[in-house]
């Protein structure tokens, strides 16, 4: 199984981005989709979740209300759209995925792969 994130860049403050991961090899329909970041020198930390039936989302504070994660049906390929983008949204986004759903969706170890990564820098 391969996750691959796409639709990073560098944009100003307050402007949006629409970040992408499509998964080859298998669908994540019982299990969970999420997005995590790491900005330079940090550890890595959740973003937000999507349930692979999509009844139920999960986002870390500073991201409510900004941010909306969604999947295709077939969930396969699972989607962060990021609105008033802030300077300290800047990180390394990596979409992960667990086959099957776990309660504590903000942990790491929770998912079984993770994709590559995709840069989003955004400039005040």
């Amino acid at each position: 199984v391969q996750l691959q994130a796409s639709g990073g860049g560098l944009v100003q403050a307050g402007v949006s981005l629409r970040l992408s991961c499509a998964a080859s090899g298998r669908t994540f329909s019982g299990g969970i989709m999420g997005w995590f970041r790491q900005a330079p020198g940090k550890e890595r930390v959740f973003v937000a979740a999507i349930r692979g039936s999509g009844d139920s989302t999960y986002y870390t504070d500073s991201v409510k209300g900004r941010f909306t994660t969604s999947r295709d049906n077939a969930a396969i390929t699972v989607y962060l759209q990021m609105n008033s983008l802030k300077p300290e949204d800047t990180a390394v986004y990596y979409c992960a995925a667990a086959a099957f759903f776990r309660t504590i969706v903000s942990r790491p170890d929770t998912y079984d792969y993770w994709g590559q990564g995709t840069q989003v820098t955004v400039s005040s």
